[in-house]
């Protein structure tokens, strides 16, 4: 069973920087590919970037060009590089692991962390 441990949420104000990681142990998919999703107050869980195994990414509209989704395959550590903070980025980021292609469908992925929270404040 893959366990997925969050960290480096906190709170920041607007165009500030974060890294959240993501530290994987337990089973290790072979595929590599994970991602990381957010769910603000009152609103559906968003995909936010995912990553292959080949380094191939996807990023959500709303933070292309702002974030920066990255692995360190040695470590089995994802990361997820967050610059020009919005108040609109406020949520509880997730890490996800499991998928095979980096698409942000919630459904193809199979182990989930806990969360960490990230309050952007204007």
């Amino acid at each position: 069973q893959a366990q997925l441990v969050e960290s480096g949420g906190g709170s920041v104000q607007a165009g500030g920087s974060l890294r959240l990681s993501c530290t994987a142990s337990g089973y290790i998919y072979s595929s590599r590919c994970m991602g990381w999703f957010r769910q603000g107050p009152g609103k559906e869980r968003q995909g936010v970037a995912a990553i292959d195994g080949d380094g191939r990414t996807e990023y959500a509209d709303s933070v292309q060009g702002r974030f920066t989704i990255s692995q360190d395959y040695a470590k089995n550590i994802l990361y997820l590089q967050m610059t020009s903070l919005k108040p609109e980025d406020t949520a509880v980021y997730y890490c996800a692991a499991g998928c095979q292609w980096a698409v942000l469908r919630a459904r193809n992925f199979g182990a989930w962390g806990q969360g960490t929270q990230v309050t952007v404040s204007s």
